[in-house]
């Protein structure tokens, strides 16, 4: 029986271009499955959770750089371009991020799941003054024992929406979680002696944690971004002497002469604790942070 060399080169051919489909599906299967989650984080605190529990598996952006105050953050083409093309948004919630509607829906990203890790949290009512929010005050993350439940939150929803990185998350996040339940062990320890010690601030943003350690926040009063008037020093006096406080406590960085001399006025001491809204994207960064406010508490309320 002769050769026939044309069925011979269609039997190679065939054979070629199933050797062919193998390879092209394998290559998108490997891609698909190399493929990170591209996520997106509002600000610092909500990076820094996100980030311990998604590991290397996804691709952590942040949208409000480290600093910017979150309530003066204008988005850019460039945050938008990002928003465009995410997978998972995840935020704080309860108000925080009141530009999100309008934001997303200028963006149009159909796909786009978002998580909002403060779900379940009952929020404090906050005074009208300052940045008031609806929906309470949103400050959440400054409360170890509510820090927990954020990163409970943004496990379980990850894991929902990629559930083949179930195992990953949880292992992080349990481990992550272990950190937090030793640090709110040290709050514990570390302020009972002072349980009941009255401070006022110049932001916001410490209710859930004076309340979870038996603190008072009596009063805030809001700094000018210039400098403070005659009349501000007196509402800070007036709230002094009203509530009998121990300690004024600013911010890092905040430098004002006339609260320094307040507090030399009213012989309190003048701590600085940090609402960890600027510094570093390591994960780690919010226990560094977290002790050195204790350490201010600490010392300011003795």
């Amino acid at each position: 029986m002769p050769f026939n060399l044309g069925s011979i080169s269609k039997y190679s051919c065939s054979i070629a271009i199933a050797y062919l489909s193998v390879l092209v599906f394998n290559s998108i299967a490997t891609a698909q499955n190399n493929s990170k989650l591209k996520i997106v984080t509002t600000f610092l605190p909500i990076h820094l959770f996100t980030q311990a529990v998604v590991g290397d598996t996804g691709e952590v952006k942040i949208l409000i750089s480290p600093g910017t105050e979150v309530h003066e953050y204008q988005a850019t083409p460039e945050d938008a371009k990002i928003l465009a093309t995410a997978d998972v948004l995840v935020e704080n919630g309860l108000g925080m991020e009141e530009f999100l509607s309008g934001l997303i829906a200028n963006v149009g990203n159909a796909k786009l799941q978002q998580i909002n890790s403060s779900k379940g949290i009952t929020a404090i009512k906050e005074e009208e003054q300052g940045h008031h929010h609806e929906e309470g005050n949103p400050h959440v993350w400054l409360d170890p024992v509510l820090a927990q439940q954020q990163v409970a939150n943004i496990r379980d929803a990850l894991i929902a929406i990629y559930p083949n990185n179930a195992d990953t998350y949880h292992t992080n996040a349990d481990a992550y979680i272990k950190q937090l339940q030793q640090l709110d062990n040290e709050f514990q320890q570390k302020l009972a002696p002072i349980k009941g010690c009255n401070f006022i601030t110049f932001h916001d943003a410490f209710p859930y944690l004076a309340q979870r350690y038996g603190l008072k926040q009596e009063a805030m009063v809001e700094i000018p971004e210039d400098s403070m008037t005659p009349q501000d020093v007196q509402r800070v006096q007036q709230a002094a002497n009203q509530y009998q406080v121990k300690a004024l406590l600013s911010e890092p960085g905040i430098v004002d002469k006339r609260i320094q001399q307040i507090s030399k006025d009213l012989n309190l001491p003048l701590g600085a604790i940090d609402p960890i809204e600027s510094g570093q994207t390591d994960p780690q960064y919010y226990f560094q942070v977290m002790r050195g406010n204790l350490e201010a508490l600490t010392r300011a309320c003795q």
